[in-house]
């Protein structure tokens, strides 16, 4: 854990080399995402500000939604796109821990915002009376900082860990970023304490999460299923129908990246899930929200609508 890093003082990410005919098809499909990504979630921001009507508890999580997938896009694809399209994989050391950092930074605080969407769905449905004073903006304030704060500390001591590493074989990283366990398997270093790391904040970043937002949903179900009229279900459920979307597609893509059987030993299965949820997520998440919302929808309108005023002198 002490001295230099051993010879190894830069990586050499092989992203998707097994491919070399497609790198600039895959340069110009992986542009296009990021671009339109990017744009739909700086679109969401920007309506979700202009509107007062959409100054809400569930609109504000929702641009704190919109500004992570921004972050974590761009911490992965403008690295993974230069390298495309030079074909030079190389990344520092130091350059490789900070993206490192900020993709598990990103991965931290969005599983608390959307369980912080849960709760103020869980507000919303089952104790309606008291939503615009437990929902009040110090409130959601107070719990945005709270997520914020948990994704920027919990990344921090696996990321100084792994800083400590020494790296004495190969320091090709079998992936298209510099991914935690794609890292570690490189480092010649005892890696039962980044283990130990990684399960413990798997457990605060992920299962506790999990199982609050699956908490909320009991009780929301639970009083859906209350409610006699059909029109006032259907209502009920639509108000949290986006959350759940975003929900079922956030913890159905990490699934499929870290839940593999362990015989698989190739970083190459675990290229795609991951591409899904750090490229494809991103973009899906202002798509589902603009589709589902009528106030987003609505908001949309107008100001596509909106003619611009010249004032003559």
């Amino acid at each position: 854990m002490q001295g230099n890093h051993s010879a190894v003082t830069e990586f050499l990410i092989l992203g998707f080399s097994e491919f070399p005919e497609l790198q600039l098809h895959l340069f110009a499909l992986f542009s296009l995402l990021y671009l339109m990504a990017v744009l739909g979630n700086l679109l969401v921001i920007c309506i979700v500000c202009a509107d007062p009507h959409l100054h809400t508890p569930m609109y504000f999580f929702l641009t704190n939604l919109s500004a992570l997938d921004i972050i974590s896009l761009t911490s992965v694809v403008p690295k993974l796109l230069a390298m495309l399209l030079t074909d030079s994989s190389k990344i520092s050391f130091e350059e490789c821990c900070l993206q490192m950092y900020c993709y598990m930074m990103c991965v931290a605080t969005e599983f608390t915002v959307l369980t912080a969407m849960a709760y103020d769905r869980y507000v919303a449905i089952c104790n309606p009376l008291h939503y615009t004073i437990i929902m009040s903006k110090r409130p959601c304030a107070l719990l945005a900082a709270v997520t914020w704060t948990m994704g920027l500390i919990l990344p921090l001591p696996p990321s100084i860990v792994i800083a400590q590493f020494s790296f004495c074989d190969s320091n090709e990283i079998n992936h298209f970023f510099c991914e935690l366990s794609a890292v570690v398997k490189l480092s010649c270093t005892d890696t039962s304490v980044i283990d130990t790391m990684s399960v413990a904040e798997g457990t605060f970043t992920v299962i506790i999460p999990f199982l609050l937002t699956l908490t909320s949903y009991v009780f929301i179900i639970s009083a859906i299923l209350k409610i006699r009229s059909a029109k006032g279900k259907s209502k009920a459920f639509s108000t949290c129908s986006s959350h759940l979307t975003v929900i079922i597609l956030l913890y159905g893509t990490l699934l499929g990246v870290y839940m593999q059987p362990k015989t698989v030993d190739s970083g190459n299965s675990s290229k795609l899930p991951t591409t899904l949820y750090v490229v494809i997520l991103p973009l899906l998440n202002p798509l589902i929200y603009s589709l589902r919302s009528k106030e987003l929808k609505g908001a949309l309108k107008k100001a596509i609508r909106r003619k611009p005023i010249f004032v003559r002198h």
